[in-house]
């Protein structure tokens, strides 16, 4: 009981720490120069670590750029709470009805771009521990909240990390759902090109690994499309001579949750008779479909369930037509065969396929010492059962070895990772704290 009043006492602390944090738009940059994610991620990183040395953490900057990490404790052995400090684009910050970086608060939800994915969960981790260290914990392995810059992207700020500085023993990442995750699908990411000139206009998506809401067209289809759009009934806008699908934005681990700007364009466009390679193979063998069963058939498995996939980038114009494309791949699914089917599927369009990114799954024993360990704590804290659970999302326990994803969602919780308003809930923020508490004071035993 000491230890979740510890985390009540420092509560407002720890709110105006995560306001501070969201309102640095920490969003990745590769134009910058001087830093390798840009300056405001580069901000986001020295923020976080100047609120762990505050609270009387020992902490430690790359002097690239690439990662930091706050650490207390002594001791051969280290558990390891792996967060991110990027976040993916706000998109239209007019669609919001909070600001994306205003950390406000409205019934009992704190909102902003990061809250939930992952800056509120980090933050919850740091005064969690800082909660054992105000309980006068004594600490025989060390803590180490290790703190990545490119998540959303490539990875390379925790690869970074991984080919620099000592391993955890055993650890978690605040980055998924409770109870917590056994088995994350393969992550795959690709492109599929034509180099034939279109004579479309069309370009949509922003980050790869979220459900784009938006796509815009311009051209000599505009009213002919607009009416289309409005027979089919989709969302959209006419301004200054360009014609926006409006969607919903969503994690592309849960495509069905979000609504598929891309895909609403090329139907509309597909069903006027327009047709290109990259038009023809979306209407043909996407459109809405979300688990690629016009490619594979149903493809799932026991561990993990179905196969998703989501077109989350478009660029058709002059210079070509490009689509690309987010994929979770079931835990016992091999990627050659995936690969191998897309590319069969591809040439019949006369498509080029590009591999952009891949992760390999992830997937632990439900009887492991960690994964009890954890089960164990989420249900004295929350007196609901502990199974483990699956999920399509790629989180930071692939990085390294024994690194499960652990909270920050809770069984019921509405999914508002990369989602237009997201917000994370402050009674579930606190919760969230005392768990990981908890969870640190169970590991140092």
């Amino acid at each position: 009981m000491k230890i979740r009043d510890n985390v009540i006492a420092i509560q407002s602390e720890m709110i105006r720490s995560l306001i501070d944090l969201v309102a640095i738009p920490s969003v990745i940059d590769e134009t910058s120069d001087e830093r390798p994610f840009g300056l405001e991620i580069d901000k986001a990183l020295r923020k976080t670590l100047e609120i762990c040395e505050a609270l009387g953490f020992t902490t430690f900057y790359d002097p690239e750029g690439y990662y930091g990490y706050a650490e207390v404790g002594s001791g051969s052995e280290m558990i390891g709470i792996l967060g991110h400090v990027d976040i993916v684009s706000e998109g239209d910050a007019d669609n919001w009805t909070h600001k994306p970086f205003g950390g406000e608060i409205d019934g009992g939800k704190l909102y902003g771009r990061g809250t939930i994915d992952d800056k509120g969960p980090l933050v919850a981790a740091i005064y969690g521990v800082k909660a054992l260290m105000n309980a006068g914990i004594t600490f025989p392995k060390r803590v180490r909240l290790i703190f990545g810059t490119d998540e959303e992207n490539a990875w390379r700020g925790i690869c970074k990390y991984v080919s620099k500085e000592t391993l955890p023993t055993m650890g978690f990442t605040p980055d998924s759902n409770f109870p917590v995750v056994f088995a994350e699908k393969g992550l795959l990411q690709f492109r599929l090109k034509s180099g034939k000139k279109s004579d479309l206009r069309v370009k949509g998506g922003t980050a790869l690994n979220a459900v784009p809401e938006s796509a815009v067209y311009h051209g000599d289809h505009l009213f002919r499309l607009e009416k289309q759009l409005k027979k089919l009934g989709f969302d959209h806008e006419l301004e200054n001579e360009e014609l926006y699908v409006i969607g919903r934005s969503a994690h592309s681990a849960k495509p069905a949750a979000g609504i598929n700007a891309i895909v609403r364009m090329v139907v509309g466009l597909s069903s006027m008779g327009v047709t290109s390679p990259i038009i023809d193979f979306v209407n043909d063998k996407i459109a809405f479909t979300n688990s690629g069963e016009l490619i594979f058939g149903n493809l799932s498995d026991e561990p993990s369930g179905e196969l998703t996939l989501s077109v989350n980038q478009i660029d058709l114009s002059a210079f070509g037509e490009m689509i690309g494309v987010d994929m979770r791949i079931p835990v016992t699914i091999d990627k050659k065969f995936i690969v191998e089917g897309i590319k069969r599927v591809a040439d019949k369009y006369e498509l080029e396929y590009e591999e952009i990114d891949y992760l390999a799954p992830l997937y632990e024993s439900k009887d492991s010492k960690l994964i009890q360990t954890l089960i164990s704590v989420y249900e004295e804290e929350t007196g609901l059962p502990g199974d483990p659970i699956s999920t399509g999302g790629a989180t930071y326990a692939r990085s390294m070895p024994n690194i499960v994803a652990y909270g920050p969602v809770f069984p019921g919780q509405e999914k508002v990772a990369h989602q237009t308003d997201e917000f994370i809930d402050i009674s579930a923020l606190v919760k969230c704290a005392q768990i990981y508490a908890k969870a640190v004071e169970k590991l140092l035993e």
